[in-house]
């Protein structure tokens, strides 16, 4: 056997336990989200019912705790692209002194934990009524998000350069009509995977969204970490699967739309 088969086959070993050991967590949580009691040593759950699903989903305030969570990551979203772009596509098309570090200080919020400028945040916004507001958690999301959406705009602008923007300004095109036939067009998957993660990050902010927010202001994440956290974990478990199909819609969206993006050329 040669070094590149047998390579292959551990290479495929590995991924079929990555996948294994995926399902296994995923198949748990979703027959916990239909046990009525499942306590160790049991292998199985003693009885199986759709209370927990039914406690979730005809409750109102489920309803509307996933929208508030949606409408949060949406507004996020354009908040972030409408500032990413132009800093994107100043940090590639020019070099200028300091740009290393004004680069550095944009990765920090990636690499500082929430909670620690969230704390310093949280005195202000009491200081100017942002706190126990959608305004105030929307600006705390931005901090964490913000950094991902300016480097996948960013990479975007690297990959196909500037070539494209000059000869249309040469064929007498307006920066308005270049931006949007053109700009936006090249632009789309640094967009769709800058907003992807924008809306996976902002929907994931716990201890952001309980500090700004103030209780006030319920997203799926701060319901379902008490109940995870409690004993009620089949309703935790119920909103850990809620959550995960929105994600994994919103992925399945932007891949659809990424698809037929990169059919078109």
């Amino acid at each position: 056997m040669t070094k590149s088969k047998y390579g292959d086959k551990i290479g495929l070993l590995i991924l079929f336990l990555l996948i294994l050991f995926l399902l296994v967590q995923v198949g748990f949580v979703f027959i916990m989200s239909f046990s009525s009691g499942w306590t160790w040593p049991s292998i199985i759950p003693k009885e199986l019912s759709v209370k927990g699903w039914k406690d979730v989903l005809l409750n109102r305030n489920s309803l509307d705790v996933i929208f508030v969570s949606l409408k949060i990551a949406l507004i996020v979203s354009i908040i972030n692209l409408i500032v990413a772009i132009p800093a994107a596509d100043a940090i590639a098309r020019y070099d200028f002194k300091y740009k290393k570090t004004i680069e550095f200080f944009l990765l920090i919020p990636i690499v500082i934990p929430p909670i620690i400028s969230t704390m310093g945040i949280h005195k202000t916004f009491i200081r100017i009524n942002l706190t126990e507001s959608i305004l105030g958690v929307v600006l705390v999301h931005i901090i964490p998000t913000l950094p991902y959406m300016i480097r996948a705009i960013r990479i975007s602008f690297e990959n196909f350069g500037f070539e494209w923007e000059q000869q249309c300004q040469m064929l007498g095109s307006s920066k308005l009509d270049t931006f949007i036939n053109v700009k936006i067009f090249f632009l789309l998957p640094g967009i769709i995977a800058g907003s992807s993660l924008t809306i996976l990050i902002s929907f994931s902010q716990y201890i952001t969204t309980i500090l700004i927010g103030g209780g006030q202001i319920q997203t799926l994440s701060t319901n379902m970490v008490p109940y995870i956290s409690s004993g009620e974990k089949t309703i935790g478990c119920v909103y850990a699967i809620i959550f995960a199909f929105i994600c994994l819609s919103t992925f399945g969206i932007m891949e659809y739309y990424l698809r037929r993006y990169y059919d078109s050329l």
